[in-house]
Order: C-alpha cells, then structure tokens, then sequence
C-alpha cells in the first residue's frame, strides 16, 4: 500500500506547523468572502436582507448609493460612507480598474470588519472591476450595471444616488430622508442645461468609440474622423452627470420594457461624456417619466474637475455651500480642512464616527474595563434604536420647506423637457 509523504520533510517541525497554520488562516479568511452575508458582491451573489424596514407613507425613504473610487482612495471612500450611513439605505463600493484586487479585498475587509455594517448587512462591495474610462460610454455601463446589482440585492429602495469618493455631504443622513419623506417616489432629481449649443450637437454626431468596454483597463477613447447624421427619432438632452433618480426609472432604464432606454443605449455607446446625456435623454423622450422631472440635482460643484493636493478648498467655501441649500457637495481633496469644519458644525461626528441620530446613539453607554470594544470600533455606534425615526437639523428643514414649495405648486409637471438649439 502506498502512503503519503510529509510535506515539510526535510523542514524544522516547529517551521513547518507554522506554515500550515498560516496557509489555513489565508484560506480560512479567502473563505469568508464566498459566504452569502458577507459585505463582497459580485455579479453571481445575490446578499439576503438582515433588516426588513418599515415602509410607507409616514416612514422615511430607503436609498441606494453608489459610491466609487479609485486607486488610493479607501480612505476617501470609507470616510464618505461613515458620514451618509443608515440601517434603511442599501450602499454598493466600488473601485475602478486602477485600483488592484487586493485593494477591493483590503475594502471588503474593512466593511466585515465593523460591527454596525455586519448588523445590518446593507454594504456591499463589488468584488470585480472593469475598464472604465470617465469620459467614455464604460462609465454609463458602470451606473447601469451598479443599478442592476442593487436592484438585485435589495429592490426595496426609493432613489438611486450616485456619489464620487469626491463628494460630501452638507446634511446629515436623517436631514436628507426627513427632505424626501414627504416627496413622491416619482419624482427624479437631475439638472439640465438650459440650451443645447451648435457644437455640442455636432460633438453628439461625431463617433467615439470606447476600447474600455472591451479591454480590462480603461483605454483612451478613439474619435473618427466621420460624423453621423442628427438623429430624428428623438431629442438629446444635457446636464449634469450627477443625479438622484427613481428606483421605477433605473428599473426601466435596466429592463425596460419599450426599447428606448437599448435604442439609446445604442446611440450613447459611441458619444464622448454619455452620463452627461443619457439619462437626461431617456427621461425627455419618455411619455412615462417626461414629467416627473425636478431640475435639481441637489449637489453643489465646487469645480468641474476633481481638486489636487495642491488645489485644497478655502475656507470661505464653507458659507457658499451652505447656503446654496444643496444635500451634497463636490469635489473635495483627502485632506480638506472643509470636511473637517462640516463635520464639525453640520454632521456631528467624529473623525472615525458615524453621524448619530435616533437610529445610533453611543452618548449614554459607560465605557469602563469590563467593556470591550476594539480599537477600530471606537466612535462608532455603539447602541442602536429606531431607524425608523429621524432627527432633522436646520439643514433638512429647510431644504423640505424649499422642494414642498416645487411640489406643491406643480411646477416639475411643466416639463423641464424644452429643446432649444442655438
């Protein structure tokens, strides 16, 4: 009978043991990232819900966020996601083809390891990248693919938001829920330009193809050197790539069930900039959704690109955004002294917390040596209460007051769908 060999023959026991138990570690935590509840989505997994929130008129809504980064920036991007977080909402991370694969373990980790996202198992991050190039129909894909993941997780939820690891929030969590606890769920979110110009129509005819679809890594974009006819079959619209819209219209923009959301989908594949068109066009040219537009996408930009290390914001920043009665605000640097005065003076929280409210609470738990709470769990949310409450500040109060008055004047039913070109 033959048996089988030792496989440190020749090796110090002590050594050898040592590194058969570190091999089961490695795999034992490899492991963890293909069980079902664990924060790490890919396009096969499907995460169950933990917490089933109340849902209804006199509750808050739910949000899904998308929240993207790139090489370097889990810091960014964790500090982003501690400062919007609530048990209702459902988040998806994502980190484009720059970043490496360790780097979306090294993320996934650092959701499993705190307390508050294995309770609720609402944080989820997508476990493969892809060439995506920013000014490139990649990007559209991405959004639309990110839509489909979080419909797929969890479709309980109201609005999709989409947020750079760039971006900040001017309002506390409970703020933004309290501002569209009392608006239909119909209504989406997203700024236009006023006029199409001249040249921009000829930059939509020009044809662009995008070498990131197709390539790992994201590709420059080839322009040619023909131009396509203006299309006759539709109007093209443009904005803002930043928007706040519906579950009912990404659903439709996913799986629609006309063809115009893939007939567009077509055309925009071969556009420089599609996010700044897309969506904008798919809303206007649809009988269902043409009038459920607010043109406001409540993100205030500070420049249109995102600012270097030596590019930090003045302070004097601060008193525009504030008053400019926007939810989120964008494009700061990592070390912006400007986030540290809004978390100070608007969110409440500190550096490694969460924002407390009625849902997460740490103020009235004694901390003494029998208590044991790890070093990264400090300042986070110790005691959980109700997520089915919110606590507003002056902030959301005021931004209610000002989207009840569109509301309730019906303004949004004019449509904000009027071509012109000049």
């Amino acid at each position: 009978m033959r048996t089988s060999k030792f496989a440190c023959r020749g090796l110090n026991y002590g050594l050898c043991l040592l590194i058969v138990a570190v091999c089961l570690l490695l795999f034992a935590t490899v492991s963890r990232l293909n069980i079902p509840n664990v924060s790490y989505a890919t396009n096969n997994d499907v995460v169950p819900k933990k917490v089933v929130v109340s849902k209804g008129q006199i509750y808050p809504p739910v949000f899904a966020y998308w929240i993207f980064g790139t090489k370097g920036e889990n810091k960014k991007m964790m500090r982003l996601l501690k400062a919007i977080y609530h048990p209702r909402n459902q988040y998806l991370l994502q980190l484009d083809d720059a970043s490496s694969d360790s780097e979306r373990m090294d993320l996934a980790l650092l959701i499993k390891s705190h307390m508050v996202f294995e309770e609720f198992g609402n944080v989820n991050v997508v476990g493969k990248s892809y060439g995506i190039n920013k000014m490139g129909s990649s990007s559209l894909s991405a959004s639309l693919h990110a839509a489909a993941l979080l419909l797929k997780l969890n479709e309980d939820w109201d609005w999709f938001i989409t947020l750079s690891s760039s971006d900040y929030p001017l309002m506390t969590q409970d703020d933004i829920l309290h501002v569209f606890m009392s608006l239909p769920t119909y209504l989406n979110f997203i700024h236009f330009t006023n006029k199409t110009l001249r040249n921009e129509q000829r930059n939509m005819n020009q044809i662009v193809v995008d070498p990131s679809l197709h390539y790992e890594k994201s590709t420059p974009l080839y322009f040619a050197v023909e131009a396509r006819d203006t299309p006759d079959a539709f109007k093209i619209f443009r904005g803002s790539p930043w928007m706040i819209l519906t579950r009912s219209f990404m659903d439709y923009c996913v799986n629609g069930w006309d063809n115009l959301p893939r007939r567009l989908l077509m055309f925009f594949s071969n556009v420089a900039y599609p996010m700044e068109s897309y969506f904008h066009t798919v809303l206007c040219n649809s009988q269902e959704f043409k009038n459920t537009i607010v043109d406001n996408n409540l993100i205030y930009s500070l420049f249109d690109n995102d600012p270097s290390e030596s590019q930090l914001l003045d302070m004097s920043h601060y008193d525009t955004m504030m008053e400019i009665g926007a939810a989120f605000a964008r494009p700061f640097g990592e070390n912006d002294l400007v986030l540290e005065k809004i978390d100070d003076l608007v969110l409440n929280r500190s550096l490694n917390g969460f924002v407390q409210g009625e849902w997460c609470s740490s103020s009235n738990l004694e901390i003494n040596e029998t208590t044991k709470v790890s070093k990264i769990e400090e300042d986070m949310c110790l005691i959980y209460g109700n997520i089915d409450v919110v606590k507003p500040t002056i902030f959301g109060i005021k931004l209610r007051t000002q989207l009840d008055e569109i509301v309730n004047s019906g303004r949004y039913r004019t449509s904000q769908c009027q071509f012109q070109l000049v």
